[in-house]
């Protein structure tokens, strides 16, 4: 197969200034003097793209896949090492790049497309594809500034998006407009795949990379860890990143928490639950997102896995236990304990209490200091961001401690079904005999 791109022993540093210099005449002039460190955002890179073949770049924020793109339409350039390319490329990197907003939204058109080395009668002959790809018709003639920041981006990706190059560069890109607008994204993506284009894709959503990508690459603090099968390489990248993620939770865990501090003034009187075999399980959370009287506090709030270990990424159906600590301050009639679990984008997902499942909470036998612990068998939620409410109350109208987004977690999963919740399920296909009953497929 014909190697289209090629980088070869890629290394590039930016310098971080520690110091401003005050005038354009002192940067040029004393630009020796001033003092910097070098950082290397990419650290000996060797990777093939072959003709027609579809890599996807992942790994964390800082790890060098911006910059990487960026080498390979040569807006910068590597320090050591050389980076070929052949074929015509267009980048979906800085989409708008190049727009005039007192310009309308056809006018832009022209001028961008020209940018992408379009001619005028290609630009014409494409005009109608862009406008319709964009859904963007009733505003064409408006000037962008009066664009919503969605409708910007739907317009600066559909003039890319319809050039027809070589090689295609996407720069997380595929989360532009609304959900229908995006499924078209995509599709044109494998449009563009099934016409044997050459496109090089960094997102942070591994899914629709393992279903776009031939290949994936790992870079890892600028350097190329992983090449290979998108499953593989995903996998390996999971079990890294989680287990990071992990010990650092498991970490936090073990520390004792302070108290979170409240808006009104502190009771002298109150005193923190003391265990200090185990300590307080710290809690993430600033004073104005909680609300109550404060008879009841919650001290502390943990998402652990069965073994106790305090953790932030858990696999669809794992199970999972939530550990509240609270200490009673005044003495209460009644207690209720509840969680609400939230995505991240605020559609309420799952909620109860303790009154909703019947558990007594016997408040007369009760000390001062309280955990309470609510074991999940499966968290069966699918992949996504989420956070956890937690509060507790008299079941009534009266709010003793109220926190609102106390702990943010994920979900990941092997499985791509979409949604909120995953039902657990089995699939039955038959077909009709003659009479109309349903008779058994054979394997």
């Amino acid at each position: 197969m014909d190697c289209v791109i090629e980088a070869a022993d890629v290394w590039k540093m930016f310098r971080l200034y520690h110091d401003r210099a005050p005038t354009l005449k002192e940067q040029v002039l004393f630009s020796h003097r001033r003092k910097y460190d070098e950082l290397w955002v990419l650290k000996g890179v060797d990777l093939k793209v072959e003709k027609g073949r579809t890599l996807g770049l992942i790994g964390q924020n800082g790890s060098g896949k911006s910059t990487f793109l960026k080498l390979l339409t040569r807006i910068i350039y590597p320090d050591r090492g050389n980076v070929k390319i052949k074929g015509k490329v267009s980048s979906l990197l800085e989409l708008g790049a190049g727009f005039h907003p007192d310009f309308s939204g056809l006018e832009n058109i022209y001028m961008n497309a020209a940018i992408f080395g379009l001619t005028k009668k290609e630009i014409d002959r494409r005009l109608e594809e862009i406008i319709d790809f964009s859904e963007l018709e009733e505003f064409i003639d408006s000037p962008v500034r009066t664009y919503s920041s969605g409708m910007y981006m739907r317009l600066a990706f559909s003039i890319a998006i319809n050039v027809d190059p070589d090689i295609l560069l996407v720069d997380e890109i595929l989360a532009v407009g609304d959900e229908g607008f995006q499924k078209k994204c995509f599709n044109k993506m494998k449009s563009f795949k099934s016409q044997g284009a050459t496109i090089v894709i960094v997102s942070h959503s591994l899914g629709q990379l393992e279903m776009l990508c031939d290949e994936l690459a790992w870079l890892h603090e600028g350097v190329l860890l992983e090449q290979g099968v998108p499953a593989d390489v995903i996998g390996k990248y999971r079990t890294e990143v989680f287990a990071a993620e992990d010990r650092r939770a498991e970490t936090k865990s073990r520390l004792q928490a302070e108290h979170v501090r409240e808006e009104a003034t502190p009771d002298p009187e109150r005193n923190s639950l003391d265990d200090p075999e185990e300590g307080d399980i710290p809690i993430e959370i600033t004073p104005p997102k909680r609300r109550g009287n404060g008879s009841v506090e919650i001290t502390g709030v943990a998402f652990m896995d069965r073994s106790g270990r305090g953790k932030t990424r858990f696999e669809s159906g794992e199970p999972c236990v939530i550990e509240m600590r609270c200490h009673k301050h005044k003495p209460v009639d009644n207690l209720v304990f509840g969680i609400a679990i939230y995505r991240n984008d605020d559609l309420w997902c799952y909620g109860t209490n303790t009154l909703i499942d019947r558990q007594p909470t016997d408040v007369q036998i009760m000390g001062d200091g309280i955990v309470v612990r609510v074991n999940i068998a499966k968290l069966n939620l699918v992949e996504g961001e989420y956070y956890l409410n937690v509060a507790c109350s008299d079941g009534l109208a009266t709010e003793y401690d109220y926190l609102v987004r106390c702990l943010d977690f994920t979900v990941y999963s092997q499985i791509k079904d979409v949604g909120v919740c995953r039902l657990e399920h089995r699939w039955e296909i038959s077909g009709l005999n003659d009479r109309g009953a349903a008779v058994a497929a054979e394997r």
